[in-house]
């Protein structure tokens, strides 16, 4: 069993669900609906105890299906008062460790995973871009994901995504739709934001259509005949976001620049609004009128001319970089 949360005329519902083999595909269904707020069918009888209504376990009963207490609660462990989740999270932890010693774990089989689920795992697990190391996935991050129904997968993807920070979430999707393969620039593998925004918004609605209609990505998941639920978040994600405030052009400059005993990075480039102006080629108020994906465009123009592996010096790029991230903190 495990805790999904679906919208459902725009507001979010939790379900209690259950994956199963049927017809030799894992799928899922629905055992308990517990509403916008899951909370209410928790009991608290005193001190720091807590326990999960019985009409819940009788509910679930009715499918045909076993549980118990300790199940309940692994679930509604999220909506538990915070304070009552302090003082239980130690006991919880020596429980779950003995739990785990106990179990006979199945081996991981990564070759069973899609390769779309590998590289989410990937990012996820390490935070890189790189992804050269997809077969040698953590044994424990695979075994999450196996034997389980597409639907139980995603809303896993859907708990683990919710730790990316803002600034990640935009290179996260170009790595996980393997952007990177369309593109023959040197810096396309870490440096997405130098390359042409639109022919990337491009490629990456493209990958999303083709793993839409991906039948191998979805066994026991009908098609809707539209965009499915689970994909509509990448395009949210996608759009919605941009480039993490240190871009990762002016990682690789640094790293460039450490490899190199003649040069050392300076701690900090300072760029006053004038000199971002010369450097751009705008007066202040057409700087104040360009939107942030106007100035990203506006970047990328001028990136391309001032790379070092265009031909550019080293402290131009350098200033370039400074200057974007100067005027993109005056754009809301």
């Amino acid at each position: 069993m495990y805790l999904a949360s679906v919208t459902e005329g725009g507001r979010k519902q939790f379900y209690i669900r259950e994956s199963f083999l049927g017809g030799g595909v894992c799928r899922h269904r629905d055992l308990f609906k517990l509403g916008p707020t899951p909370g209410r069918f928790i009991v608290y009888p005193g001190g720091n105890s807590f326990y999960v209504d019985e009409a819940v376990e009788e509910a679930i009963r009715g499918h045909g299906i076993e549980t118990n207490q300790e199940e309940l609660e692994e679930i509604f462990w999220p909506f538990v008062d915070p304070e009552i989740r302090r003082k239980l999270e130690p006991f919880r932890r020596q429980e779950r460790r003995l739990k785990d010693e106990r179990e006979v774990k199945e081996a991981p089989h990564p070759g069973r995973l899609h390769l779309f689920d590998k590289r989410r795992l990937h990012f996820l697990k390490f935070g890189r871009m790189e992804q050269r190391s997809l077969d040698h996935l953590p044994a424990s991050a695979v075994r999450l994901l196996q034997n389980k129904s597409r639907d139980e997968i995603e809303q896993r993807f859907l708990q683990m995504e919710s730790a990316l920070r803002p600034r990640e979430i935009k290179a996260y999707c170009y790595v996980i739709f393997d952007l990177q393969k369309f593109f023959t620039q040197r810096f396309a593998k870490d440096s997405p934001e130098l390359l042409n925004q639109d022919e990337v918004d491009r490629c990456f609605v493209e990958e999303l259509c083709a793993l839409d209609a991906d039948a191998s990505f979805w066994p026991g998941i009908p098609s809707a005949g539209r965009l499915h639920d689970y994909l509509v978040r990448y395009v949210l994600m996608f759009f919605d976001h941009d480039y993490g405030a240190r871009s990762l052009a002016e990682e690789y400059l640094r790293d460039f620049m450490n490899r190199h005993r003649e040069h050392r990075p300076p701690e900090s480039v300072a760029v006053s609004m004038e000199e971002a102006g010369r450097i751009f080629g705008k007066g202040r108020e057409a700087l104040k009128r360009l939107t942030r994906r106007d100035l990203g465009r506006l970047y990328r123009s001028r990136a391309q001319e001032l790379h070092p592996d265009k031909g550019g010096s080293h402290e131009s790029f350098l200033r370039l970089t400074a200057a974007y991230h100067r005027l993109l903190r005056t754009k809301k």
